[in-house]
């Protein structure tokens, strides 16, 4: 059956990653005509194949969802993380560019280094702690000087029912541990994956309706769940929801981030104030527990919980 021309055209990349997964979903319950091409169908650092995939297309849109987010793995692979995360959206904000298409593009607030008692705003001066934030930072400055009709959406500690993320590392160490030591020193805000991809709809309906003269419309916005917690307080907030459902939760043992050492360094405090959004868009986020909840029942059935096995002393 023939795509239907009336429906607003979007090309996600990095389809197969959290909020790509579900972005599409989001995209195609609300009407939108959606191209995903997997990974290995389109490589995001050739020029030459994202303007090919976009004039196949035809979108009204482009959203890359696409990044490496190894955090700590970028420290030992910093060639891999500058060209996913810093050239990639310069070239695709290029190509987009050149087609007179809106990029929507999602960062991180591991540009900044957490030396903050306030919510960072958009506006606060970036000063990335290591490889993967100083990739994500290079990364808007590519895009902003490539293509002036773009969006820059900042989010943080993202979580869903695919790929790997706290959440499920949370309830999968559950079943096999009756303790789970978990940092306590470092602030943020949970964002669920669904909600993300929801704003960014939001955005590019806005986007693609815009003329290229709506100056105000375009630049960089935050987006996260409303409300701050600590690793250990989420952890615990996992653990509650998992025995609401069946589950037998494990203990967590708040420790300092010196406890638990890695090769990148994280920020202390990455709350993101998401006032520009609302006040732009109307759209508001709701609180992070919430949206925890709604991802906890697509991840455990009420009657089954989590299956418990212990193995050995780990």
């Amino acid at each position: 059956m023939a795509a239907d021309p009336t429906l607003k055209r979007l090309l996600v990349t990095g389809a197969g990653g959290q909020v790509g997964t579900e972005l599409a979903a989001e995209a195609a319950a609300a009407g939108f005509a959606v191209v995903a091409p997997a990974r290995a169908e389109l490589d995001i650092t050739d020029e030459k194949a994202l303007a090919a995939a976009i004039a196949a297309a035809k979108p009204d849109a482009v959203v890359n969802a696409a990044a490496y987010t190894a955090v700590d793995r970028a420290e030992s692979e910093p060639g891999i993380a500058h060209a996913v995360n810093a050239r990639a959206p310069g070239i695709l904000g290029r190509v987009c560019d050149r087609a007179g298409i809106p990029l929507l593009h999602i960062s991180t607030d591991y540009v900044f280094d957490g030396a903050s008692e306030r919510p960072w705003r958009e506006d606060d001066p970036v000063a990335p702690l290591g490889v993967y934030g100083a990739s994500k930072a290079a990364g808007e400055t590519a895009l902003r000087a490539a293509a002036p009709r773009h969006i820059i959406l900042r989010t943080a500690w993202v979580y869903s029912p695919h790929g790997n993320n706290f959440v499920k590392t949370m309830l999968r160490l559950a079943g096999a541990r009756d303790e789970i030591a978990v940092v306590d020193d470092q602030r943020g805000s949970p964002t669920s994956a669904t909600d993300i991809a929801q704003a960014l709809l939001a955005l590019a309906a806005s986007a693609i309706d815009a003329k290229a003269t709506d100056a105000p419309l375009w630049g960089t916005y935050h987006f996260c769940n409303a409300g701050v917690t600590s690793w250990c307080g989420f952890a615990r907030a996992i653990m509650g929801g998992a025995e609401a459902r069946g589950g037998t939760p494990a203990r967590i043992r708040p420790i300092p981030t010196a406890g638990y050492p890695t090769p990148a360094r994280r920020p202390a405090y990455s709350a993101l104030d998401c006032a520009k959004l609302k006040s732009g868009f109307g759209v508001e986020p709701r609180p992070w527990a919430e949206a925890l909840d709604d991802v906890l029942d697509r991840l455990l059935k009420p009657a089954g919980g989590i299956e418990r096995t212990k193995t050995g002393n780990a």
